[in-house]
């Protein structure tokens, strides 16, 4: 929205929510979330023609089109709990505008939802408006995390999708010609309904299953001595298989990949495809499996026991540039390690300590998890270091100093193959890396 309000300032864009401190955070110098570039972009226009508000209702009577950009996360109870997304307040959403909106509106779902959601948002707002004409569109985002303003400066593509009746044609142009201010026609693709709800899922299975392919590469290359970055760089110079998310790592994390892959699942498994439905399955199990056998090693390095050895996590988030944490591998890795009773300190330059104990204790309380301000203090007398987020902080760190810092033997496990563990190894760590 602060990239549409930037890109056309004859339109007045205005970002509701019930949450007021969520809404004061967006109108003050801190914004509620870490994102390059985000700030100056929202500084540009807001008080112009961007506007923070709790008013949902008022602003719902007065606008044309609406994006809808609420939560869909995995359900956890019921029908499809642990797979199916929870459309609660999709729905919620849907009730609101049905019964507030007084003149016809263009209804844009921005979050990831599954194939035949618009269905469901059109009977609700059939069955509690009076007489409201809406036109339901898909329009899913393709942004990454930490690269987001320029993806959507200049994205790969912009899809947009609607119903085949003239209306709803004329909703779906209506759309692309917001977008065309600054994104090329031929960026801009037109779809059904259906065709966008599903595009957006498979994308993200796609990706997750060549992060997947790689991983499952990697515990091959350590078996057998090959290296696991050689062995990509080989198949991605394939110009049919290509270089992007061929990087071995602890695993991927995010919003998106996983809830979206179980989302499929759960479709698949739906309309009777179970085999379908197990193919991608596979994909979210290879990924917790490389998890698991990454805390593994590390145990293993340290004579099968963590009990009472410092281990110093370095990042949490599950990718640099982003304070995201959700499904970040890092989650995973602390708590197999603090299972083996382990001493486990945790550094990332943008993720609170609030936020890494929630994440890894939940309510609970564990006196061996502690967060530390700086690198220095999270290695200074560790047994152990694994590098879980490619923080660029990561790369330039005196790695001779923190040697001197740590107990010996000094182990070192990167887990985004980030370092150099040949020039780490001449220091004198024992220095491992993912498929090496």
């Amino acid at each position: 929205m602060a990239m549409i309000a930037a890109k056309a300032p004859d339109i007045q864009v205005t970002v509701v929510d019930m949450n007021a401190a969520r809404i004061a955070a967006w109108n003050s110098d801190k914004l509620p979330i870490y994102e390059p570039g985000l700030d100056e972009v929202v500084r540009r226009s807001r008080g112009k023609n961007l506007f923070f508000s709790t008013d949902v209702e008022g602003t719902i009577r007065a606008a044309d089109i609406i994006f809808v950009a609420v939560n869909t996360p995995t359900k956890t109870y019921g029908v499809g709990a642990g797979r199916a997304a929870d459309l609660s307040f999709i729905e919620s959403v849907a009730r609101t505008i049905a019964t507030t909106a007084t003149t016809p509106k263009i209804i844009v779902e921005k979050s990831t939802i599954p194939v035949k959601t618009a269905e469901t948002i059109k009977e609700i707002l059939a069955a509690n408006g009076n007489g409201v004409k809406f036109q339901v569109l898909s329009n899913p985002e393709f942004l990454a995390e930490g690269t987001a303003m320029a993806d959507l400066e200049l994205p790969d593509r912009v899809l947009i999708g609607g119903e085949r009746t003239p209306e709803g044609q004329a909703a779906l142009h209506a759309l692309a010609d917001v977008y065309a201010r600054w994104v090329p026609r031929d960026r801009i693709i037109l779809t059904n309904l259906w065709s966008s709800e599903l595009s957006k899922l498979v994308a993200n299975a796609f990706l997750a299953q060549r992060i997947s392919s790689i991983n499952s590469i990697s515990a091959l290359c350590e078996a057998t001595g090959a290296d696991v970055d050689e062995v990509a760089h080989a198949i991605g110079r394939d110009s049919r298989i290509g270089p992007k998310f061929l990087k071995a790592s602890v695993g991927f994390g995010g919003s998106c990949f996983q809830k979206d892959i179980l989302n499929l699942v759960y479709l698949c498994e739906h309309f009777g495809l179970p085999e379908v439905a197990a193919y991608w399955e596979g994909v979210v199990k290879m990924n917790d499996w490389q998890k698991r056998r990454f805390a593994s090693r590390i145990v293993s390095a340290l004579f099968n026991t963590g009990a009472d050895k410092k281990i110093a996590v370095l990042g949490f988030a599950f990718k640099k540039d982003t304070n995201d944490t959700r499904e970040a591998a890092a989650i995973a890795v602390c708590r197999d390690l603090l299972a083996e009773h382990a001493q486990v300190v945790v550094y990332d330059p943008m993720v609170s300590a609030e936020n890494i104990r929630r994440d890894v204790l939940g309510d609970k309380m564990d006196a061996r998890l502690s967060v530390a301000k700086s690198a220095d203090e999270a290695v200074a007398g560790a047994n152990a270091i694994a590098i879980l987020t490619e923080w660029d902080e990561f790369k330039k760190l005196d790695y001779t100093k923190i040697f001197k810092m740590m107990a010996k033997p000094a182990l070192i496990f990167d887990g985004r193959n980030i370092l150099d563990l040949e020039q780490l190894r001449a220091i004198g760590f024992r220095a491992h890396g993912i498929g090496k």
